[in-house]
Formats: C-alpha cells, structure tokens, sequence
C-alpha cells in the first residue's frame, strides 16, 4: 500500500467518524430538547389543574377592564368539535369575558352559530347589539368571524382613501398627504358603515403558531397567545393566558 492509498483510507476513516460524530450530537441535542418540551408540558399541566383547583390565588381575581374584546382562532381540523367550543365559550362567560370573535378560516363556526347561541346560556350576537355596549351579569357577545368577511367593506373603503389621495396629493410639486394613519382607515370603514371590533387578545388552538388566516387588518395592537389543540385546552392554561395579558404594559408608539 502506497501513501495516496493510505492518505485516503485515513481521510475516509476520518470523514466516517465525523459523520458517527455529527449524528450522535445530532440525536443528543435532539433528546435533550424532546425531554425539555415534555418537562415543560408536565409542570404546564400542573400548574394548570393547581389555577383550575384554586391552589394558586394570584389567578383568583382578574381586572378585564383592559380585556373589552377576545377573539378565538380554531384550527379547521378542530372546529368541526363544536362541543369543545362550547364548553370553551362556557369558560370564558365563567372568567367574566363580555365579547369574543370566534374565528376559523371556512366560516364553518358560523354554519353552527344557532347550535352555539342555544347551548351557551348568556349568549347574543354581537351584530345584533351594536358596537358599544355593557352586558350586565354572565351574559357574552359572540362574533362569528371567516376569511371572507369585511373583504368587500376592506375594499369600498381602499377606493375611499384612494380617491381621497388623488384630490389632495399634487404630483407636479409632490406635495399633499402621501400617508394614512389608523383614524383614515377607521373613519373610511365608518363610511361604508362596517364596524370593526379590533381584538385585544388573540387566542390561538391549533398545531401550529400562526393566526391561521385571521385578517391581519385587524390585528393592529392584538397581543397573540398560542394555546396548543383545542382537543386539549385546559381551563388553567386559558385563566393564565388572560391574566397575563391584563398585566401587560402595551406602547402604542408616540
């Protein structure tokens, strides 16, 4: 065996326990991390049935001044269950949560809103009370909310700020208002007399971290908490999720 022979079995050696290396390190962090989420998931767990038993008496009050509207995101595969949203809606009258927006991307919630308002006690249709108003006792405004609502009222009301651009802008001196800001937008979904009800906390259930299709428009200041499957909501988890977010100091920027 000659050198160039033995430098590439030496080199072939070294590149197989490189490999042997790199996937050990790569099955260990991997343990490691697995092991975290389910320490993680076990102490969540208990630390939910501790909030639902009443053992933990920091979540035992909640000022939902600043919560005056909750939206729920449910995953498509989930919605079909109406039974846990219900029972979820139950929750939220019990916490002391007035209007809540339930959303999932086909509209499917909404095909089931009589089945949901029948079995809810305290429950009304947010439409059918108007933008402002204080329901009294366990009573719940519900909004039913798909991806195909307000896109007709979003687009009268572009046209509106368009043509609003058009008369005040002058392109010969580059002069006028080139910008809108929040109260442009508000004023022209007044005007084609849509009422926008923005949501204070974005409660997600479902697989993934994202707010599956909720209209992004109306998430301008939304704080959004991923609350895992709705197959395994726990009353705890959601009694901590709000009770975090009324002690959140939010900036609006100047």
């Amino acid at each position: 065996m000659d050198l160039n022979q033995s430098i590439r079995l030496l080199s072939s050696w070294i590149g197989q326990i490189g490999d042997l290396g790199l996937n050990l390190l790569w099955r260990f962090i991997h343990i490691v991390v697995s092991l975290w989420y389910i320490v993680s998931g076990i102490f969540e767990a208990i630390e939910s049935y501790a909030i639902s038993l009443g053992l933990n008496k920091k979540y035992s009050s909640i000022d939902l001044e600043k919560l005056r509207c909750l939206a729920v995101v449910v995953d498509i595969e989930a919605v079909q269950d109406v039974a846990k949203v219900v029972e979820l809606l139950q929750w939220l009258t019990t916490i002391g949560v007035k209007q809540v927006g339930l959303f999932d991307s086909q509209g499917l919630l909404k095909k089931s809103k009589d089945l949901i308002l029948e079995t809810v006690p305290g429950s009304m249709l947010l439409e059918e009370i108007g933008k402002d108003f204080s329901p009294d006792g366990k009573r719940i405004a519900l909004e039913f909310i798909s991806s195909s609502d307000n896109k007709e009222a979003v687009m009268k009301a572009a046209n509106i700020l368009l043509q609003r651009y058009l008369k005040s802008s002058h392109p010969e001196n580059d002069k006028g208002e080139n910008f809108f800001t929040e109260s442009h937008l508000n004023e022209a979904l007044g005007v084609v007399g849509e009422n926008v009800h923005v949501p204070d906390l974005l409660l997600v259930y479902g697989p993934i971290r994202s707010h599956l299709g909720f209209p992004a428009w109306r998430l301008r200041y939304t704080e959004i908490v991923h609350m895992g499957t709705l197959k395994y909501m726990r009353y705890g988890s959601l009694l901590k999720a709000i009770h975090k977010f009324t002690g959140v100091h939010q900036n609006y920027g100047t």
